[in-house]
């Protein structure tokens, strides 16, 4: 069904796709395919790459960042062999004209339909779970009304290392490729005598890249190509390339060319008749070469293509299924079904790479924080991404700012807040599934000794508590959560406001923590740690109106109505609420602040003004151009707090403007002002300091995903797990704390918590906003109690865990 249709595409509701209906949208529109280890990244033009564990060390193909023209990816070109008429399966590298053109990007597959000059081509292209392949699946059709002979040619160049390999001239002599005719139906393999990684001695340029690539078809090839210049001709086209206007393939390979990939098949077609051909392209470690051998085989057959689709299909569906929502906002519901959750664990936790962003590494804060997404889908996984984290900590408490999987090598700095979303996100996992063993779970620590999962979270909180100002404020260090910020507390004077507000949240959750374990006496000192905070941020940190966000080394205030840019900022005021930093006249001044300067009609901006010039005080925030990514446009990450905080406000309108305000789904309704995908987040929107403002950037790639779809379950339908202080799982449960529009008649969730299905149905015959009137569970009552201030009442639904479904049904009203 079709929603949301603009010129360029629209929502297809049944399949769980976007479908774009025209090649020339008005940035790539891309796909980010990864259900763990191989993936890609395509375009709805074709573009893109390969990678294997790691985007940006272990790039398999060549791609080249530019969004303009989008013109490196991983092609097949068709040649009418009876007229020399060339175009290509996807829009580009020919550019051609087609008849009629279609992309589905869908949750861990893209297909292309394509119908030119009478012969209608499907490409679907996609990752098997758990095997280090990609999957072409072409089908060719004949709509004429004469016999054709076409022949394919497929094209791409090797990287097989790290990216970008910018002195080619260099990396190319150390590629081989060759062609083994007995793999399958015949198949290209390569390999490189470099990786740019250092070896085991610590010697940089002296490692082998330890990998086979590998790439075949289902039926034996007419020919094969190791070489670009044979292949394109030299000065040479990729819209025409020498080899395909010939229509034949020189069969160079070797370690003396410039190493690229092509097969040559011939496919002749009656009027009427349909042709299946697979591709695929892989890459395994070279002592497990037969590995390779097993995959061509494999997928030589078409059926096993057809069915490796369907298991692809349903193992996304079958993840990201678990919780599933209807609201009478359809929007919010394409979001928060499939897009959000894809967004967050295909682009973010397992490719870590986009379009806008190449990357690969772990983020130590960024991926902590994703994997909140797993926690109603499969908490296991935030289990895993935790002990990973706290495997990258050091005893003293410091961590890793991010380190790269293969090399194991990181960067360590001052930034202040990574080591504090350790117990943060721990938290969230024991609200989530009542697991208090895991606390004594003991990993290492990254230079010597191990500590249980407790202690870990301890040293974080320990490490941020004795990096604190005189004035007893933390110190900003390299930055705290915007890396921007990375010139104001270098010399370790600086003070974050929006640090205290985070470190009081974590010192106040994780009390309660150690009060559970009996662990009293951390208990009772954290207790008065996060008191004696809060007093200095208040005394400290307000500015009069609204909350400072920092002080520099030299003790000028960032974020305050005195200062000439960037009076105020978004997160030291929403932190303050989310946190209860700020109570009674404040709360309310800091929401009217937020209100006053920071939201605007494409979503709160990080700060206001942006800066004019670059302040070298600040950082490189302030050299960002004005109203572009933190400085002054909607960052997207911080926007979705801002719902957060409006909620916990008791301002359900508010709340419900924000999220509308960049809801991509609804932005991309303008898609030549917006510009980017309608599907997926962006991580930031141009602000009114910008001539672009509105205009989206850097999407894919952002932890707003996983906060978007936390925030959205958890505090706008307010459907969040919670625990209590006492032993046993008294005060434990799933809390009903709906944050909703008037107007609506009511929603539903069906969502497994600690091992029951849980099926809520909300109703809203007084049509209020927030407010919970009646409870019943199995239609027995429940009695109300909890709630955000200001909602009125919320209720606690007990953990049943007997692996059973149960309907809940609530009455909203006052």
């Amino acid at each position: 069904m079709r929603k949301f249709a603009t010129k360029y595409g629209y929502f297809d509701s049944e399949r769980n796709e976007y479908v774009i209906t025209r090649p020339d949208t008005p940035r790539p529109w891309v796909n980010v395919i990864c259900p763990g280890d191989w993936g890609l990244v395509i375009s709805q033009t074709g573009g893109g790459y390969s990678f294997r564990t790691h985007a940006s060390l272990n790039r398999i193909t060549r791609w080249e960042q530019d969004l303009i023209r989008d013109d490196w990816g991983k092609y097949i070109y068709v040649r009418d062999d009876d007229t020399g008429e060339i175009w290509s399966v996807t829009w580009k590298p020919v550019c051609y004209t087609p008849e009629s053109y279609e992309v589905r990007h869908g949750t861990g597959y893209s297909q292309f339909t394509s119908r030119y000059a009478g012969i209608r081509s499907e490409l679907v292209i996609f990752v098997p779970q758990g095997e280090p392949v990609e999957i072409w699946l072409v089908r060719l059709f004949n709509e004429s009304d004469k016999r054709r002979r076409l022949s394919l040619f497929t094209y791409f160049e090797w990287l097989l290392g790290a990216a970008p390999d910018w002195h080619r001239e260099f990396h190319k002599t150390f590629i081989k490729t060759w062609y083994e005719p007995e793999a399958g139906a015949g198949a290209l393999l390569a390999t490189k005598f470099l990786w740019e990684l250092p070896n085991r001695k610590g010697q940089h340029w002296n490692r082998d890249w330890e990998y086979y690539a590998f790439h075949s078809g289902s039926e034996p090839p007419a020919g094969y190509e190791g070489d670009k210049e044979a292949f394109l001709g030299m000065y040479g086209s990729l819209r025409a390339p020498k080899a395909v206007k010939e229509g034949k393939l020189s069969e160079t390979t070797g370690r003396w060319g410039d190493a690229i990939a092509s097969l040559h098949h011939r496919v002749n077609l009656c009027p009427g008749e349909a042709r299946t051909l697979v591709y695929v392209l892989g890459a395994v470690e070279r002592e497990k070469k037969e590995q390779a051998y097993e995959l061509i085989r494999k997928y030589q057959e078409p059926g096993a293509a057809e069915r490796a689709l369907a298991a692809v299909k349903e193992f996304w569906w079958e993840l990201l299924g678990r919780i599933q929502v209807r609201t009478p906002d359809e929007g919010f519901d394409l979001l928060t079904n499939v897009w959000l959750k894809y967004q967050a664990i295909s682009g973010r936790l397992w490719g870590r790479t986009a379009y806008y962003q190449t990357g690969g590494a772990f983020g130590f804060r960024d991926q902590l924080q994703d994997s909140q997404v797993f926690l109603p889908l499969d908490p296991e996984k935030t289990k895993a991404q935790i002990r990973l984290h706290a495997a990258h900590q050091f005893e003293a408490g410091n961590v890793f700012h991010w380190w790269h999987p293969i090399l194991e090598h990181g960067a360590v700095n001052k930034i202040s807040d990574n080591r504090l979303w350790l117990p943060f996100v721990t938290v969230n996992y024991l609200r989530e599934t009542g697991d208090w063993a895991f606390l004594d779970e003991q990993i290492p620590y990254r230079d010597e000794g191990s500590g249980s999962i407790y202690e870990h979270c301890k040293a974080a909180i320990d490490y941020s508590l004795e990096l604190r100002s005189p004035r007893g404020l933390p110190l900003i260090g390299d930055g705290d959560w915007n890396d921007g910020m990375n010139a104001v507390g270098t010399e370790m004077k600086g003070e974050s406001i929006w640090l205290g507000h985070f470190l009081y949240g974590v010192l106040r959750d994780f009390a309660r923590v150690a009060r559970r374990r009996g662990d009293v006496m951390t208990a009772e000192r954290y207790e008065r740690e996060a008191a004696a905070l809060k007093a200095a941020i208040n005394e400290h940190g307000w500015d009069g109106r609204w909350y400072l966000r920092a002080t520099t080394d030299d003790g000028q205030l960032v974020g305050s109505a005195t200062s000439k840019y960037a009076k105020i900022f978004l997160n030291a005021q929403t932190w303050a609420i989310i946190n209860d930093t700020a109570e009674g006249e404040r709360r309310q001044a800091v929401l009217a602040a937020v209100k006053e300067y920071l939201a605007r009609e494409f979503g709160p901006l990080l700060l206001w003004p942006a800066y004019g010039e670059p302040d070298e005080k600040i950082g490189y925030l302030s050299r960002y151009a004005p109203g572009i990514r933190e400085n002054g446009g909607l960052y997207t990450h911080a926007g979705t707090w801002a719902i957060w905080a409006a909620v916990k406000a008791g301002d359900p309108e508010f709340a419900w403007r924000l999220y509308r305000s960049f809801c991509p789904v609804y932005r991309g309704l303008n898609p030549d002002l917006y510009k980017v995908e309608p599907y997926v987040t962006p991580g930031n929107v141009a602000g009114p300091d910008s001539p672009v403002f509105g205009q989206g950037g850097w999407t894919w790639y952002t932890g707003s995903a996983a906060w978007l779809f936390r925030i959205s379950t958890e505090w706008l339908l307010g459907i969040r797990p919670e625990f209590g202080d006492g032993n046993g799982e008294d005060g434990d449960g799933l809390l009903i704390d709906p944050c909703i529009p008037a107007e609506w008649d009511g929603f539903s969730v069906r969502r497994i918590f600690r091992g029951a299905t849980y099926l809520i149905k909300v109703f809203n015959p007084e049509h209020v906003s927030c407010g919970v009137k009646r409870v019943t569970l199995d239609g027995r009552p429940i009695a109300l109690g909890g709630g955000c201030e200001g909602h009125g009442t919320g209720c606690l639904i007990p953990v049943l865990g007997d692996g059973k479904e149960h309907v809940v049904e609530v009455i909203l009203g006052r």
